[in-house]
């Protein structure tokens, strides 16, 4: 006897019972163990901050990096699946600096840098128990008890190794660049995380204002900004060299002004207003010099300051023609000037604010003073037009702020120098969806600038460059030993007795003498989070310290997943560091998910509660239901997905309640006959046997397919398509096989195989869709299989097709079949004439000969599904 099964089903009781009985039974653990370490599949988990709590954005590659590990498994590959926490980094310092009251690098030295990491690290894992609480109940299974911690010191020392190997490659160089900066943050931004904040519209004052020619007293060059805070920063006006510029002289004034030609109309109203003097090319115009605006640097002047310089980034489709030019705050300004001689000048702070060399408005946030400038330059007579643009503005991806662009002490990683390897890597890589290997990420890569890898900040990996206060020569050291060796033993032992610590406030202090006398002392910034998350390969298992010849065999992963946003972010970083450290692709295989929205396509948003909390998804409608939900949707092609409730319970209704259904209806009448079929029917009589079996093999081979390109989307689809076929034809039409009288002596054959065919393909359904739907698979399996077969479904191996004999005109006679009964269906819907009445005739027209003669040979099967007396077949109609 089967244990009797209740059509009333409960999936989330259901699945809370599975919950257990994979964890009693060690089935996750015996799922690695009882697979050899000659076959491995190797998977790379990105790590997530454990500051929050995980959301539908977390359950979509959460449940693909779940599907492709089970399916590799049931394929007979050992899978390993280590969890990882990202433990550095922005958002830890942005949480503790709420909590603790403070705000930006002033107050944060104030309060301690010690103290200040500390207080990070005591809540770095904070809702690690709601991770894993969260994801065991989503059915995802992985391995939180030896998961990676990126605060670990033996990771921090991989990453040392990672660093010192780029140094030594001479890939690692200081440099001074314009770079994003977020003033909230006070550090850099590389560039992909500039695309990771995105942009934002926002309003700004956009000024025209006029600089007097040294030349003439009454001439003016006309400058248009929509930052009024960096002309106290100006040094130059750049010109398009193949734009018109003309000198006009006002006829209200008699000022002679200069502007490009095609911008006349926006700043006269009519030609009466002006006479023109000249008309010059811009290239004609290079080498011309003014005044300065301000004071406060106009002794740059002597070295090559204030005169107009000709740059390819100026054009007539705003402003004047003629652009503003501040070499610390743009990057085409300082593009234009680079090799002018003309020193920089960057008098703002990391937060923002002016230094004392502008004395008028020195310590005050330079946003903050854009009305105080633009009244002075107005009481000057500078001022010459004021109006207000609305335009994109990019934003720090951590505290939402607005960023500026400034010139920045970094060190950089040379991204020119391996870009091609980064591309001939790519080339090697299986993406899905595959127009983002050559789109997206691809152009990304084509287009990559130098990586800004320091941050100007504390709790982080600090980077293991020492510099000499006195003659500046710098040493990278790429491991605690190396460390010890220079700082001596008795520094050293006292570190190794702190446990090996590798944050700045416990290495900070460990210095050595140079060989000039003076003191080697560690450089002040620590490494971007996003480093560390590109080096988890090596960092996770301590290599090259340990493991050397396991990771080794073990790179790269064979299939990594994340959202679209890590083409920018994670999979950029991997592909930088695997280029630069092993010439190779950090992965072979990566599927790439969108962005769930709600379900008014909004941005999910706690703040506006536009959702339903994924907990209490589960616990109404079952994992299995979100699971298909999410993975049977565009989602998993890196497109968007519109979560709603409602599409959740559908897939309940719809998909796993007939899967139940048909589970159900063979063990209430097996229960009932007293029969417990074991095999395959190997040669059933009746067709529908025949047709579902060879229906059951073609599941099979399609969804291993399917899988095998990591099509997941796709691969669910049979499966859909088989649990309709099963309940909607086969039980359907066999009802009557299994109603017969119970069975005696040798028993009805007919009906013995009418068991044993149902009960193979359920079998094989739940082992099918063991990857996809975890609980409900496992529920079926356990109820059907033999005590000889392996204890879950997700220790049973992959089923193999080749055990179902694929009649492959059988299955096309039945799918003309079936589709010439739904039309037949649609067509008595449409008309509103219910299936029980019945009707004269079926009047079908088809020009395909082959589909013409198996419809006549199943002209019976059709008049009995369709109610109707007659059916009559037409041509050329």
């Amino acid at each position: 006897m089967y244990k009797p099964v209740d059509p009333k089903v409960d999936f989330p009781a259901m699945e809370e019972g599975i919950l257990e009985f994979w964890k009693e039974n060690r089935i996750f653990e015996k799922s690695i163990e009882n697979r050899t370490e000659a076959d491995e599949f190797v998977f790379y988990d990105g790590p997530p901050f454990a500051t929050g709590l995980p959301h539908f954005g977390h359950f979509v590659p959460g449940t693909i990096k779940d599907i492709i590990p089970r399916f590799r498994t049931m394929k007979g590959q050992r899978v390993e699946r280590r969890f990882g926490w990202d433990c550095h980094g922005l958002p830890v310092e942005y949480e503790m600096e709420k909590e603790l009251g403070i705000s930006g690098k002033t107050e944060i030295e104030k309060f301690g840098v010690s103290e200040f990491n500390e207080a990070c690290r005591s809540i770095v894992l904070r809702y690690t128990g709601e991770w894993r609480k969260t994801m065991t109940r989503s059915g995802r299974w992985v391995d939180f008890d030896h998961d990676y911690k990126t605060m670990d010191a033996d990771y921090m020392e991989s990453i040392w190794w990672v660093v010192k190997t780029l140094w030594e490659k001479k890939l690692v160089y200081k440099g001074h660049y314009i770079l994003p900066t977020c003033p909230r943050c006070s550090t850099p931004l590389s560039n992909h995380e500039l695309n990771l904040g995105g942009y934002k519209d926002v309003h700004d004052p956009a000024i025209t204002v006029r600089f007097r020619s040294t030349d003439d007293e009454d001439t003016y060059f006309l400058a248009w900004t929509t930052t009024p805070w960096t002309l106290i920063s100006n040094l130059g006006l750049s010109v398009g060299g193949d734009i018109d510029y003309v000198k006009v002289t006002d006829s209200s004034d008699g000022a002679s002004y200069i502007l490009a030609e095609a911008r006349l109309k926006d700043y006269f109203k009519s030609e009466d207003e002006y006479q023109i003097a000249w008309t010059r090319k811009g290239l004609d115009l290079g080498g011309l010099t003014y005044k300065p605006l301000f004071p406060y640097f106009s002794q740059m002047a002597e070295q090559g300051a204030f005169r107009v310089f000709v740059g390819d980034h100026v054009s007539t489709e705003d402003g004047t023609g003629i652009v503003h030019t501040a070499p610390g705050f743009g990057e085409d300004d300082y593009e234009v000037m680079k090799d002018s001689g003309v020193p920089i000048v960057c008098p703002v702070d990391d937060e923002g604010r002016y230094t004392a060399e502008v004395v008028d408005y020195a310590g005050r946030f330079v946003k903050d003073c854009d009305k105080d400038i633009m009244k002075r330059l107005k009481e000057e007579g500078s001022l010459v037009k004021r109006d207000q643009i609305l335009h994109s503005y990019p934003h720090c991806w951590r505290c939402d702020s607005p960023l500026i662009y400034k010139a920045v002490g970094s060190w950089f990683v040379d991204i020119g120098k391996i870009k091609n390897v980064m591309l001939a890597s790519n080339d090697e890589v299986h993406w899905v969806p595959d127009h983002l290997k050559k789109g997206r990420f691809g152009k990304w890569l084509e287009n990559a600038r130098d990586w800004a890898i320091s941050r100007n900040r504390y709790w982080g990996n600090p980077l293991p460059i020492w510099e000499c206060d006195s003659c500046e020569a710098t040493e990278c050291l790429g491991s605690r030993d190396e460390l010890y060796a220079k700082v001596g033993e008795a520094a050293a032992e006292t570190h190794r007795a702190g446990g090996g610590d590798l944050h700045k406030h416990h290495v900070d202090d460990l210095v050595w003498e140079c060989e000039c006398g003076g003191m080697m002392k560690r450089i002040p910034e620590v490494l971007d989070c996003w480093f560390e998350s590109g080096a988890m390969p090596y960092a996770q298992v301590h290599y090259p310290f340990e493991n050397k010849e396991w990771f080794e065999s073990h790179f790269p992963a064979d299939f990594i997943s994340e959202g679209l946003d890590q083409t920018r972010g994670w999979f950029y970083t991997l592909t930088i560091l695997g280029a630069a450290l092993f010439d190779s692709p950090a992965f072979r295989h990566v599927v790439v998910n969108g962005l769930v929205l709600a379900e008014d396509g909004k941005k999910m948003s706690k703040s506006l509660r536009n959702y339903t909390d994924p907990d209490v998804v589960i616990n109404q409608f079952g994992a299995d239901a979100l699971r298909l939900f999410l993975m049977n949707s565009a989602v998993v092609k890196a497109e968007g997905l519109r979560y709603s409730d409602a599409g959740v319970r559908d897939v309940l209704k719809g998909i796993l309640l007939p899967l139940w259904n048909a589970y159900s209806f063979f063990i209430t009448y097996a229960n009932i006959d007293g029969v417990n079929p074991s095999e395959i029917p190997s040669e059933p009589s009746n067709p529908l046997d025949r047709w579902i079996l060879s229906e059951t093999g073609r599941l099979v081979s399609r969804v291993e397919e399917l899988l095998d390109a990591y099509d997941i989307q796709k691969a669910i689809e049979p499966i859909l398509e088989f649990i309709d076929a099963l309940n909607n034809w086969y039980i359907r039409r066999s009802r009557r096989r299994f109603w017969k009288s119970s069975l005696d002596g040798a028993g009805d054959v007919d009906k013995n195989d009418a068991y044993s065919t149902l009960r193979s393909a359920l079998l094989t359904l739940s082992q099918v869709s063991a990857p996809f739907v975890p609980f409900v698979s496992e529920e079926i399996y356990l109820n059907l299989r033999c005590k000889d077969d392996p204890e879950s479904v997700h220790l049973s191996d992959w089923p193999d097709a080749g055990l179902f004999i694929r009649d492959e005109a059988l299955e096309n006679k039945m799918a003309v079949t079936r589709r010439t009964v739904r039309l037949g269906r649609a067509l008595r819907n449409a008309h509103e004439l219910k299936i029980r009445q019945p009707l004269k005739s079926l009047h079908v027209v088809t020009r395909d000969a082959a589909e013409k003669a198996v419809l006549i040979e199943m002209a019976d099967l059709l008049a009995e599904e369709l109610n109707v007396k007659d059916v009559q077949f037409r041509d050329n109609e």
